[in-house]
C-alpha cells in the first residue's frame, strides 16, 4: 500500500483516465479492428511519461540518500513493485479505453462488418496481449533511462525520440515485422498474419535486458 501511494498518486490516475477518455472521443475509427491501432502508440506515450519518475522521485524529494542506507535487494524490490503497480493500472486503463471506443463511436464489428462475436472476443484478447507487452517495454525503458541519467526528463525525451522513429512510415518500412509498433502497422485485411509478433518479441527481449541492467545502474548511480 505504501508503494501504491507513492507511485500511483491521484494526479497520475486522473490524467491517465482523462487521457483515454479524450482519445476515444477525438480519434475517429470505423471498424473495431482499428481500436488497437488507435490505442497502442498513444498508450506508449502515456506509459513512458507515467513511469519515468518511478525512482527519480526519490532523487527529487531528497530521499535517495536514505535509500542508499537500505540493502540493495530491498531497494530493487521496492522499484519493481512500483513498476508492477503502475503497469497493472495502465493495463486496466488500456482495457477501459478499448471499451470507451465502443461506447462513444460504436464501430462496426470486425473489418467491413464481417465476423462474429467469437472473432471479436479473440481480437480483444490479442489486443490485451499486445498492449501489455507495449506498456511493459516503454515503462521499463523510461525508468531505465531516468535512473541512468538521474533525470526523468531525459527518460521521457529518449523514449520520445525512439517513439517518433518507430511509430512512422519510415520505421515501418525499415523494421517491418520487427518494428516496436508492429501490432499497429499489421495488415488488417489479413487476420491470420501474426508476423507482427516479431516486434513484440523484440520488446520483450529489450525489457528483460532493462530489468537485468537496472540493479547495476541503481548501484552505480545511487
Amino acid at each position: 500500500m505504501r508503494e501504491m501511494k507513492i507511485s500511483l498518486t491521484f494526479q497520475k490516475q486522473a490524467y491517465a483516465v482523462f487521457f483515454v477518455i479524450i482519445l476515444s472521443l477525438v480519434r475517429g475509427i470505423t471498424y473495431s479492428d482499428e481500436i488497437g491501432i488507435a490505442l497502442e502508440a498513444p498508450m506508449a506515450i502515456l506509459t513512458f511519461t507515467f513511469c519515468a519518475d518511478t525512482y527519480t522521485q526519490e532523487i527529487a524529494s531528497k530521499r535517495s540518500e536514505i535509500w542508499r542506507l537500505c540493502p540493495m535487494k530491498k531497494r530493487m524490490n521496492s522499484i519493481y513493485r512500483r513498476i508492477v503497480i503502475q503497469e497493472m493500472f495502465l493495463l486496466a486503463v488500456a482495457v477501459i479505453g478499448y471499451g470507451l471506443f465502443f461506447l462513444f463511436q460504436n464501430p462496426n464489428i470486425n473489418e467491413m462488418g464481417q465476423g462474429g462475436i467469437e472473432n471479436e472476443i479473440c481480437q480483444f484478447f490479442v489486443y490485451i496481449a499486445a498492449i501489455a507487452v507495449t506498456l511493459g517495454f516503454w515503462g521499463l525503458l523510461s525508468n531505465l533511462l531516468s535512473c541512468l541519467f538521474r533525470n526523468m526528463w531525459v527518460g521521457i525525451g529518449g523514449c520520445t525520440v525512439l517513439w517518433l522513429i518507430t511509430n512512422s512510415s519510415i520505421g515501418d518500412r525499415t523494421f517491418k515485422a520487427w518494428n516496436l509498433f508492429s501490432y499497429a502497422f499489421r495488415k488488417l485485411e489479413n487476420s491470420s498474419d501474426f508476423s507482427w509478433i516479431c516486434g513484440k518479441v523484440v520488446c520483450i527481449c529489450i525489457g528483460i535486458m532493462a530489468v537485468v541492467a537496472l540493479p547495476k545502474i541503481i548501484k552505480k548511480r545511487g
